[in-house]
């Protein structure tokens, strides 16, 4: 047996201890079985396969979640009076579009998804030189889904990258053009689509499926012209992978919070999620949001950091009627065991307010520190009574509800059958709203482009809907300026460029 093939199956060993626990792969650590032996049933293939899936616990509640809602206009971290969440000034350029290729979020959600595509290309490599392993297409085609949506995260988010599918090539890889990122993640899982299973069961639950797949392909042509803009719209293309999944038996749950309460892997809504569980260091959003105090009224037995805040305006363009503020925001007094309003540090009542005035320690650019109850928190997740770690609940990366929302918008686009595009929003209105009154006649693009804020809130949309529908550069009044064009993407970390010679930084940086 050959020494690397030993130490490879070491790697997926330590990574499959890492991560246990985390998704209903029925997964099992394995120890001191020899390579060629390995594979054999359905146990020690999630054993192989489970690490892949863990890499998206890089996305949220920390890397791209803050890249996307603070660097749009649905959230920001605050630094409070005393000092908390400064963190070297990263929140300030996300919130005023100066950030630089030293920038912590932008190095560190750039590192994340390289090492996830590392990872992939070592677990594939793996399985595909394993002659013990049978009918590895569909194995294969999951670990090419995952590294499809990880370089889609990068062709949103930086651009101009590297392709890098060969574990074994240690060159040094060199950037591609945005376009030719498109195109490989576009072919990427046209090849897949039909070699990934297609059931929507608990058994398929947090793996690459076709529904995820087809989700994936509605958001590549939802996103074309942003991304391969000569390669022209493609409505159409968009409506007919939408179409591939609601054809499936995903559901759009009667009930909103369903997705979002903590067993929400019961949701037939949900179509991709990242799994977490509360044994292995997970769904840390309670801590990123909550105030110090918090968790009393809540009943947490947890240290919280006050950080993560929606924006003002955001909070203030909800419909006060509409239900999704309640579902989404923490606002008001918070109470204390006897009843009374608690007291924060600094002696003032604990009420999260929707506004957040900037009035302490004002630098030269208008940033300053803020007190420490302001901002809406967010809640969308249910936090569980008596919760002393990490949140169970799941983040659904897609669910039903953006899909209905992806094919309303192209409908809309297109000019055609504006009758579906509106019977779609008005579905997803119902829940949100008591009585008719609220539902559209006819949708318009700016509906449309509304409802994905009141909907998608929190889940990782804002900044990539924000540059598709044109407002991500404008003036956030109070907050920021004109943003230059060259922050539709972010620079390519200098760390990385320090690193690899033949990478080259993005356009204005």
């Amino acid at each position: 047996m050959k020494r690397t093939k030993i130490l490879s199956l070491v790697f997926v060993f330590f990574l499959s201890f890492l991560y246990q626990g985390c998704t209903d792969l029925d997964e099992e650590v394995f120890d001191k079985l020899p390579v060629d032996e390995f594979g054999n049933t359905e146990s020690q293939i999630n054993s192989l396969i489970a690490p892949i899936y863990r890499t998206l616990k890089g996305i949220f509640p920390s890397n791209y979640f803050l890249l996307s809602e603070c660097s749009a206009d649905m959230a920001i971290t605050p630094t409070r009076k005393g000092g908390d969440w400064w963190d070297g000034g990263q929140f300030k350029e996300l919130r005023f579009h100066t950030w630089t290729p030293n920038t912590s979020l932008v190095r560190d959600s750039y590192n994340s998804a390289m090492e996830s595509i590392s990872s992939c290309n070592k677990i594939y490599s793996m399985i595909e030189e394993n002659e013990s392993i049978a009918d590895k297409e569909q194995i294969l085609a999951e670990i090419r889904g995952v590294r499809a949506f990880w370089y889609y995260l990068l062709l949103d988010y930086y651009g101009n990258v590297p392709v890098v599918t060969d574990f074994n090539d240690t060159s040094n890889p060199a950037t591609e053009s945005r376009s030719t990122v498109y195109q490989f993640v576009l072919s990427e899982l046209n090849a897949i689509k039909d070699l990934v299973r297609d059931d929507v069961t608990a058994a398929s639950y947090g793996k690459i499926t076709k529904g995820v797949v087809n989700t994936l392909l509605a958001k590549m042509y939802l996103n074309a012209e942003v991304w391969y803009p000569e390669g022209g719209p493609k409505w159409q293309e968009c409506i007919d992978a939408c179409d591939e999944v609601m054809g499936m038996d995903y559901v759009l749950e009667p009930n909103y919070k369903a997705s979002f309460v903590v067993q929400n892997q019961n949701s037939k809504e949900i179509i991709f999620p990242i799994v977490f569980s509360t044994a292995d260091g997970g769904n840390h959003l309670h801590k990123r949001t909550l105030h110090y105090l918090d968790p009393i009224p809540l009943n947490l037995n947890v240290g919280t950091w006050n950080g993560v805040s929606a924006m003002p305006q955001y909070v203030k363009d909800f419909d006060e009627d509409d239900k999704r503020v309640d579902w989404s925001f923490l606002i008001g007094p918070m109470y204390d065991t006897d009843g009374s309003v608690l007291i924060t540090a600094h002696g003032r009542d604990l009420i999260h307010t929707i506004d957040i005035e900037i009035k302490y320690n004002l630098d030269e650019d208008g940033w300053g520190q803020v007190e420490q109850e302001e901002g809406a928190r967010c809640s969308k997740w249910e936090f569980e009574s008596g919760l002393n770690g990490d949140m169970e609940n799941d983040m659904a990366i897609f669910r039903l509800a953006d899909v209905y929302l992806m094919k309303a918008e192209a409908l809309v686009r297109l000019n055609e059958n504006n009758a579906e595009a509106t019977r779609l929003i008005n579905l997803l209105r119902a829940r949100a709203f008591d009585g008719a009154d609220k539902l559209y006649s006819s949708v318009t693009l700016d509906d449309v482009y509304k409802e994905r804020r009141f909907e998608l809130a929190w889940e990782i949309s804002a900044r990539q809907d924000m540059i598709r529908f044109g407002t991500f550069l404008d003036e956030i009044p109070g907050w920021k300026d004109v943003s230059p064009e060259k922050c539709l993407i972010f620079p390519i970390p200098q760390t990385a460029l320090d690193a690899n010679p033949e990478l080259v930084q993005n356009p204005g940086y």
